[in-house]
Formats: C-alpha cells, sequence, structure tokens
C-alpha cells in the first residue's frame, strides 16, 4: 500500500512537466511554421523585385545583345592599301549563258594532208646531207634530206643503167620510125618501140634530176619540220621505203574520246576547250578557227569510246601527239552563275569563295560547285547576284583570315 502510494505521487509530480513541454513544442512548431509561411512569401517578392531590376540593369548594358551576337565575327579585314599591294580584284556574280560540259580525254594530232612522208625514190645506202639533222628540225621545200649511193653496188648505179636504157629505146624508136615510113614494120610494132621508149624516158628523167656523182637525193616536198626520222647513216633501203615525215603544223586535229554514255549528247557538241598535258594555258577553240569534223557512229573491238574530231588552226605551242583535257561545250543553258576557277579555294573537301561585305572587309562564303569548262565553273548554292567574289589575290585574302577576324564586339552601322 505504502509503494502504491509513492508512485502516485510520483505520477502526479511529473504530469504539469509532460503537458508543458508538449506545449512548447507545439507553440514552438506552431511558430515556425508562421515564419516559414511569413519568409516564403517576403523572399519571394525579393526575388521579383531584384530579378526585375538585374534584367532591367542587364538589358541597358547589352541593349542589343541578341542581334549583333554573329553579325560580324567572320569577316575578314583586309584594307585598301593590302588590296593594292595583292593586286585584288573583284567580280560582281551576274547570272548568264554557260554550256552543258562533258569533261574527258583526248589527243592533238597532225591534220591530213598537213604532214608528208619522204620515201626512198632508189635502193641505196643512206647518207644524211646533215649530219645533225634530228626529229624537230625545220627544214625547206626541195632542201635535200638525205643521198643514197648504190655505186658500190655489184649491179652499179642504178641511174647509169636507167640512162643506159633510155639510150637504147630511144635509138629503137628512131630506127623504128624509119622503118614504118617505109613499110617495112608494122605500125604495131612502132607504137610498141614508142612505148618502150616513152617509158625508159620518164624514169630516167625522174632520176636524173635528183641524181649526182654522190647519188640519188631524196628532198623535202614541202616547207615544214622533221616529225620523224625511220633511217639511220649507212642504213640500206629499196625504192618505196619511208625515210622521214615533214610536217607544218598549220592545222590540228583534236580527237576526244568520249564514253558511250554521253553518245545522245553528241550531237548537240558544238565545240571544246583543252588544255594540254604538259601545259597549264587554256585552249578554245573558238579562238582558234576551230570546227567539228565528225564523231563516231559505232565502237570498235580496241575501244569503247566514241571519238570526237575537231579541226584548228595551230596558233599556239602545242605539240602533236601529246595528250589533252578535253571540255566538251554542248548545249547552252541561261541563268547560270559562275565564277572563274582561280577564284575557288578547297579546305577538306569543300570549297569557298571570299566574298566582299564592305570596302575593307570580306567573308569566306562556302560554295557548291557544278561543271566547269576549264576557265569557269557553276556555282549551284553559296552565291547569289549582286555579290562581289574576290577573283585575283585570293591567297592573300585566305592568309588574312588566319590574323585579321573582326572582334565580336566591333559592329557598324549599315
Amino acid at each position: 500500500m505504502k509503494k502504491i502510494t509513492i508512485v502516485i505521487c510520483l505520477a502526479v509530480a511529473l504530469l504539469p512537466l509532460s503537458c508543458k513541454s508538449h506545449g512548447e513544442k507545439h507553440a514552438d512548431e506552431h511558430k515556425h511554421e508562421h515564419e516559414l509561411t511569413h519568409n516564403h512569401d517576403h523572399d519571394h517578392g525579393e526575388v521579383d523585385e531584384h530579378d526585375r531590376h538585374h534584367d532591367h540593369d542587364h538589358a541597358h548594358e547589352h541593349p542589343s545583345e541578341v542581334d549583333n551576337t554573329h553579325e560580324h565575327t567572320d569577316e575578314i579585314h583586309f584594307s585598301h592599301e593590302q588590296a593594292e599591294a595583292a593586286g585584288l580584284a573583284l567580280e560582281t556574280v551576274t547570272p548568264g549563258i554557260f554550256r552543258h560540259i562533258i569533261k574527258t580525254s583526248g589527243q592533238v594530232l597532225s591534220s591530213q594532208g598537213d604532214e608528208n612522208t619522204v620515201v626512198a625514190t632508189a635502193n641505196g645506202t643512206v647518207s644524211f646531207s646533215n649530219r645533225s639533222i634530228a626529229a624537230g628540225a625545220a627544214v625547206r621545200e626541195g632542201e635535200t634530206l638525205v643521198t643514197l649511193s648504190s655505186s658500190k653496188f655489184p649491179e652499179g648505179d642504178p641511174v647509169a643503167k636507167l640512162k643506159i636504157n633510155y639510150e637504147t629505146a630511144r635509138n629503137e624508136y628512131q630506127r623504128a620510125e624509119a622503118l614504118v615510113k617505109e613499110q617495112i614494120i608494122s605500125q604495131k610494132e612502132f607504137e610498141q618501140a614508142r612505148a618502150t621508149y616513152e617509158t625508159a624516158r620518164t624514169a630516167y628523167e625522174a632520176q636524173e634530176s635528183a641524181h649526182s656523182t654522190n647519188g640519188v637525193h631524196v628532198t623535202s616536198p614541202m616547207r615544214g619540220f622533221v616529225k620523224n626520222l625511220f633511217v639511220r647513216q649507212g642504213d640500206f633501203v629499196s625504192v618505196g621505203q619511208p625515210i622521214a615525215t615533214v610536217a607544218q603544223n598549220k592545222k590540228l586535229q583534236l580527237r576526244a574520246e568520249v564514253s558511250v554514255n554521253y553518245f545522245k549528247n553528241l550531237r548537240t557538241v558544238e565545240s571544246a576547250n583543252f588544255r594540254m598535258a604538259y601545259d597549264k594555258q587554256l585552249y578554245k577553240l573558238a579562238d582558234m578557227n576551230g570546227r567539228l569534223l565528225s564523231f563516231g557512229k559505232s565502237l570498235t573491238e580496241q575501244s569503247q569510246f566514241v571519238p570526237v574530231t575537231f579541226e584548228f588552226d595551230n596558233m599556239g605551242d602545242i605539240l602533236p601527239g601529246s595528250f589533252a583535257e578535253v571540255y566538251l561545250l554542248s548545249t547552252p543553258v541561261e541563268n547560270v552563275i559562275t565564277v572563274p576557277l582561280h577564284a575557288i579555294t578547297e579546305e577538306q573537301g569543300l570549297y569557298f569563295v571570299y566574298v566582299q561585305v564592305h570596302e575593307d572587309a570580306y567573308k569566306k562564303q562556302e560554295v557548291t560547285l557544278g561543271p566547269n569548262d576549264g576557265e569557269r565553273v557553276q556555282i549551284l548554292t553559296g552565291l547569289k547576284q549582286g555579290n562581289k567574289v574576290v577573283t585575283n589575290g585570293v591567297y592573300q585574302v585566305k592568309l588574312a583570315a588566319t590574323s585579321s577576324v573582326i572582334p565580336e564586339g566591333h559592329s557598324h552601322s549599315h
């Protein structure tokens, strides 16, 4: 009983403390919740006001930042003095006429009738009149190229033999002429004697004019140059054997080999440009009195390409027999944008031109290329009418791009 009384007293003593603690805790939580709610509303207002103030100041400090971020960052500064030193030239883009192009390869050949093959007119040993003669040497019409000697042959000098035959035939003809008048021989026998005489005379006179004590002279039939030599000093040749080729090179032929895939387009081909394998110069048939001769109508077993042949005047330093890069010019097309090939630069497979944006500034403009005729190239995308493209001094502008880029903060009023 005494223990129970003690426990009840302790419980009564602790009860006010517990209630006070719970009340204080509840009051604290309520106060904390009120402070959080009050502070949150207050802070939210302060943030909005601050943000609005910050945005207002930011707008004052950078009023046109959005509009001008990339307006001039790609400009290349190139002063008027630099342009003059580089010989800078511009071309204003203007759409014009451009032709369909078939690019292929070909060869320059001598025209028919523009060269002659010199042959031996007698059997004999070759002796060059000019021991230093070689391919490419200039020759005059009638100039002796070689002398054919047969004086040391067992058969003897052929011209001397022709002379003997001629004189014998002449005597027989004169005798027959007298006999036919007296009707000692028939008219048929007389005609036979006369034919023998005429043949012997023609053969002798043909050789006698070119004969000397040294042998038979073989001469050039025209003025030109020695294209080929087929014999050497001391060689023995027979009648009709080629000795040399003499060419004038006044007229040349361009023979282009075209894939059969373009056969239907060949009827529209009118002219061509070409560049020799050994020369960077571009030749235009339009400037060389060029004309289309023909194009092939069939293929051969040796080649699956269709030949297209032009003839032109040799106005340049063109070497017959050389290979060439050929641009066949076909149907004209209007309103095509083109630029000179030397205005194009290439970087990692991409192509660019440099366009003037104002007097002292340029920018690098990427373009898409179409076909070219060896001089100009079609621009499919990247340029428009009125653009001013750098056509001379391109390399200098390209170098300036690495060191003269206008800073981002720079701006212009246009």
